[in-house]
């Protein structure tokens, strides 16, 4: 009879008994806005400086402490965008509620590292979400999105790890996270994109 025993704890264990628990499955969701944000890097940016004053290490809030005279574009892109790299390696970081701080790594809203290509923020999902690029639509202007650039952003899998600055974000609304600018002008080249009407495969932790 051992082989009896044996064919029914197999049975249990198919079943799910004792095994972990079977992950929700994955919804399909149409008609998302996506847009995506950057590490401003202050070599691409010249022009008048500006001092920036803030917090010389993360934890602390609205300082006053000089922190640098940077270019005010790149200054501007850091609050734009939340974090820039500075000509010495360290990063400017900035957030609605902190203000300025100098950091040793471009930080999420939780205080973690930014992953180029895989760190993202959507309002309505929750954080561990993973998100899939299924279609990337098209262009506010109703234009092919550059295929490279779709390409690249549908390969990827994202995660929501990260919050929209209030008030920029919205329902159906997600900003991924492409890690540095790679030139001056970046935000005129076809990576600093929006897209409208965009298909998301969305896997929300239970």
């Amino acid at each position: 009879m051992r082989w009896l025993w044996v064919v029914l704890i197999l049975a249990g264990c198919s079943a799910g008994q004792g095994g972990p628990p079977t992950p929700s499955a994955p919804s399909t969701d149409e008609g998302w806005q996506v847009t995506v944000y950057y590490t401003a890097v202050e070599s691409f940016h010249s022009g008048p400086s500006v001092p920036v004053r803030g917090c010389p290490v993360m934890d602390c809030e609205n300082g006053h402490d000089l922190l640098g005279n940077f270019p005010q574009s790149f200054a501007k892109a850091v609050k734009d965008e939340g974090t820039g790299r500075t000509n010495s390696g360290r990063y400017l970081n900035w957030s609605h509620d902190k203000g300025y701080w100098l950091d040793s790594a471009p930080r999420d809203s939780f205080g973690k590292p930014l992953r180029p290509f895989v760190s993202a923020a959507a309002d309505g999902l929750k954080t561990g979400s993973r998100v899939k690029l299924v279609s990337c639509g098209q262009t506010p202007e109703g234009t092919n999105v550059d295929s490279t650039v779709c390409q690249k952003l549908a390969s990827s899998s994202w995660e929501i790890t990260d919050e929209f600055t209030p008030g920029l974000g919205g329902q159906r609304h997600i900003d991924l996270y492409l890690g540095e600018e790679t030139g001056p002008g970046f935000t005129e080249s076809s990576w600093y994109t929006t897209l409208s009407e965009a298909v998301l495969e969305i896997h929300q932790p239970s």
